[in-house]
């Protein structure tokens, strides 16, 4: 009945399987755990009336032509650049921490100094991971660095991933960085935005075709076995000659063999606010503050006009299998390890693609698992003849 089963809904396999349905006009079902499509990326209209993103607020933006003209066949878009707030000592200043950030904190003396040595030391319109600016010789800045590092820095990283920044991999850590600029956008990338009528409506787009079914709420396992030894796949106790694509967490594939991948996970409390608006941007983070880490308001992203707002707080914590959702691979050393006897089994299965943050045990930002996604297909699919 198939000639390709795919393992999850997210932008990976939603993608890939789109695809193939149009570009080869094959057969595609796609296997869901979850009772939805659309991965992390999912969202739906709550009581008041607010379209939420059920998984945390996801904006799109990419540099990547190819990737917005892609989505831009199943959706319209709202232009919305993201902007962050961060809580330090009180004040609300722009994160990632930039110039403008310097004279929300210092006095205004002081603030004008550290500008024009960031400027003579790095230039101007570049992102210095806090960590490189730590190293720094000039007195001033290593006190801009040690201050920007305690009070930005450290206590978020502590509350999102229970891990001192030291701990992590460095391009974990150069996700937050000082941007010597006073652009207070959280992304310059060109393109930029969220689709105009929800992600959940972009999804059912991509996968509206009559050679894909969706089989939602059901573990792969239950209807799938696969003999790792000989790459022999039964589906629905039959013989199944065609390819797998596999989207969710490698670990779990082999029946976590050498151990389980950690996560952090995150636990989302929504709250209906009284009011049209309840702070001044989409997100603002509180990196010393509270137990929760940051506070997105949903209707700057969306555009929405509505009397009331919703609101989201996240608490970060640990992940563990059948309770919560894993969201963020904690990269280390020890962990690679883990990851790399996997994808030494994952290579031995010719019949079966590993893609996307969960197969791969990486993050990626939404353009970069769709690129991915898009390359698996023209690479992997297409020419070898898959």
């Amino acid at each position: 009945m198939f000639d390709y089963i795919i393992v999850g809904s997210g932008f990976a396999g939603s993608v890939i399987a789109e695809r193939i349905a149009n570009q080869l006009q094959k057969k595609v079902l796609i296997i869901e755990k979850r009772k939805h499509i659309a991965g992390n990326a999912f969202d739906s209209y709550n009581e008041a009336g607010i379209l939420v993103h059920n998984y945390g607020p996801h904006i799109f933006h990419t540099k990547i032509k190819e990737v917005w003209d892609y989505l831009s066949q199943f959706t319209d878009w709202n232009i919305y650049h993201h902007q962050v707030l961060g809580v330090i000592d009180g004040a609300k200043v722009p994160i990632p921490f930039n110039i403008n950030s310097l004279y929300g904190v210092f006095p205004k003396s002081i603030a004008s100094k550290l500008e024009e040595k960031l400027i003579r030391s790095f230039g101007y319109n570049i992102k210095i991971p806090i960590l490189k600016l730590k190293e720094s010789e000039d007195e001033d800045l290593k006190y801009l660095a040690d201050f920007i590092y305690e009070k930005v820095f450290l206590n978020y990283t502590l509350k999102q991933w229970g891990l001192q920044p030291e701990d992590l991999d460095a391009s974990v850590t150069g996700r937050v960085p000082v941007y010597i600029s006073r652009d207070n956008r959280y992304f310059q990338d060109r393109y930029q935005g969220t689709p105009k009528f929800g992600y959940t409506n972009l999804f059912e787009k991509i996968l509206d075709n009559e050679n894909i079914k969706v089989l939602t709420n059901t573990d792969y396992k239950e209807i799938i076995d696969i003999d790792t030894n000989t790459s022999e796949i039964r589906f629905m106790n039959n013989k199944f000659n065609g390819k797998l694509i596999y989207t969710g967490p490698i670990d779990y594939f082999f029946d976590y063999k050498y151990g389980e991948l950690p996560y952090r996970s995150i636990n989302f409390k929504f709250s209906d606010i009284q009011q049209a608006s309840y702070q001044e941007v989409g997100t603002v983070n509180y990196p010393n503050d509270y137990d929760f880490t940051r506070i997105t308001e949903f209707k700057h992203l969306t555009g929405q006009k509505n009397d009331l707002s919703s609101i989201v707080k996240e608490f970060s914590e640990v992940y563990i299998p059948g309770v919560n959702v894993p969201y963020y691979p904690i990269k280390n050393d020890a962990n690679f390890e883990i990851l790399k006897k996997y994808k030494s089994l994952s290579r031995q299965l010719d019949n079966v693609h590993f893609i996307g943050r969960l197969a791969e045990y990486q993050y990626y930002d939404m353009d970069a698992v769709i690129a991915k996604a898009l390359r698996v297909f023209n690479e992997k699919i297409i020419k070898s003849g898959d």
